[in-house]
């Protein structure tokens, strides 16, 4: 089940962020890869964003939060999953949470930025309709980051 997040959860995503980080070998220092989580509210509280999870229990294991960028523009971020969820719907369940979030909202595009390696998420991206339009590389990366853009109408 998808639920709401809130600043309280920040800890669990950030946990599982790591899980993902250490699965793919990349270093994980969070407050450099994921600084937006520890500015919670003004990134995903309402009206700016959201931020939904999928809980096992009490932990963490799917993660997606949405930003406006602009009055038609917002930018999916944080789409995260357990090993053991992706290829289930979970992905496809956090990001349709996204574009209905949109929808209600009037916002007419949708963009996100996705590390190179994470074939997986690249091929949820294309059957939703997403098209990789750019590449970026980001500067002074510890893990030598490079991502794509992704991009659709909502």
């Amino acid at each position: 089940m998808i639920s709401p997040a809130t600043a309280a959860d920040v800890p669990g995503i950030v946990a599982l962020i790591g899980r993902v980080y250490t699965e793919y070998g990349f270093v994980y220092d969070a407050r450099v890869e994921v600084p937006d989580l520890f500015d919670f509210d003004a990134h995903y509280a309402p009206p700016r964003g959201a931020f939904f999870v999928v809980r096992d229990s009490e932990t963490i294991v799917g993660t997606v939060g949405v930003e406006l960028l602009d009055s038609r523009t917002a930018e999916l971020h944080r789409l995260y999953l357990d090993a053991d969820l992706r290829g289930r719907g979970t992905g496809r369940a956090l990001t349709d949470t996204v574009l209905a979030w949109c929808r209600t909202r009037g916002i007419e595009h949708l963009i996100l930025w996705s590390d190179t390696r994470f074939d997986l998420a690249h091929r949820l991206y294309t059957r939703m309709g997403f098209t990789r339009t750019g590449e970026r590389t980001l500067p002074d990366d510890v893990n030598d980051t490079r991502e794509y853009r992704f991009e659709r109408p909502v």
